[in-house]
């Protein structure tokens, strides 16, 4: 029946519960998935103290992460396969920036600076959303956005607990604002791809193209590829490589990647990487309840602030128009 000056203002307060349980969950599901990616620093410490390079860590993640995902992808692709026609670029993208170089630049970073200055360049990518968001649409981000990317920022570093002089390489500072031009890459096509295409098959396509650069990368010897299958250290106990290898996959590759692709359609890229920035207070959690690193202060406040800048970019989010 057409719609009637009557009934559409109904049919618009009818949709509005549903809209809203809709970005409950969507943020219910982002913070999934930066507590299982936050779990990624655990498991790969294990591997790293028993002598695996961080490149062979990478590769295995992502190689074993697609072959996990092949079957429910393929099932889930019955029938829609004129959809990988269609967003065979957006696949590409997101493997070779949002996956690949994303990690690769971020283990580069790492060897000319510190692990805290490194991830803190990574994670300027909430920044450049906004700053892209900015130049595309022509508009000027309010008040509140500005606010909440500051206060994010702020407590960014103090849960990094980046403290005293540091030293600055200028090649260590581009390897890492060039992790974080991946991870924004990440976000923006996970918001942005056909919204037909199932996210399971998006992250299974992104992690056979990333997981076959690393391969590539590895035998030019851009980056060491060492593996050594003893036993590791983990929560204490001493325990197989492959056990951490698998939570790594499983957990913190498999269900990371796929809801944080749900969690950025149902946001969008800007409030979807504000919230993943509580993956490095999920990583600080973990690392207490797992490594017995217990936490300070000023990494408590800083978790506070992270989550009052994400709450102040999702007011802000909430109050733009329905489409925008």
């Amino acid at each position: 029946m057409p719609q009637t000056p009557a009934t559409a203002p109904n049919n618009r307060i009818s949709d509005e519960p549903r809209r809203s349980a809709g970005r409950l969950t969507g943020i219910w599901i982002a913070l999934v998935s930066s507590a299982v990616f936050g779990l990624s620093g655990s498991f790969a410490k294990a591997l790293m103290e028993a002598g695996w390079s961080p490149a062979a860590a990478v590769t295995l993640r992502m190689a074993g992460a697609a072959l996990v995902l092949a079957v429910p992808a393929i099932l889930a692709m019955r029938g829609r396969w004129v959809l990988l026609r269609t967003n065979w670029v957006p696949i590409l993208l997101f493997g070779l920036f949002g996956v690949a170089a994303c990690q690769l630049f971020y283990f580069l970073a790492v060897q000319r600076l510190d692990v805290g200055v490194a991830l803190m360049l990574e994670y300027l990518a909430p920044v450049l959303i906004v700053l892209v968001l900015w130049v595309r649409h022509q508009k000027r981000p309010r008040i509140p956005t500005i606010l909440g990317t500051l206060l994010a920022l702020v407590g960014l570093m103090a849960v990094l607990d980046i403290t005293g002089a540091t030293s600055i390489d200028p090649i260590g500072v581009l390897w890492g604002l060039g992790a974080a031009m991946g991870l924004t890459v990440y976000f923006f096509v996970s918001a942005r791809v056909d919204g037909a295409l199932p996210p399971i098959m998006l992250s299974a396509g992104g992690l056979s193209v990333g997981s076959l650069l690393m391969v590539l990368v590895g035998a030019l010897g851009i980056v060491p590829m060492e593996m050594t299958f003893t036993e590791v250290d983990l929560a204490g106990f001493r325990t197989q490589w492959w056990v951490a290898l698998g939570g790594m996959i499983l957990l913190s590759t498999v269900i990371a990647y796929v809801t944080g692709i749900m969690a950025a359609r149902a946001l969008g890229s800007k409030v979807a990487s504000f919230i993943s920035l509580t993956e490095v207070l999920f990583a600080v959690i973990w690392a207490w309840l797992l490594l017995g690193e217990l936490p300070g202060m000023i990494q408590l406040l800083g978790g506070l602030l992270i989550v009052g800048g994400v709450v102040l970019v999702r007011i802000d989010e909430l109050r733009q128009p329905v489409g925008r």
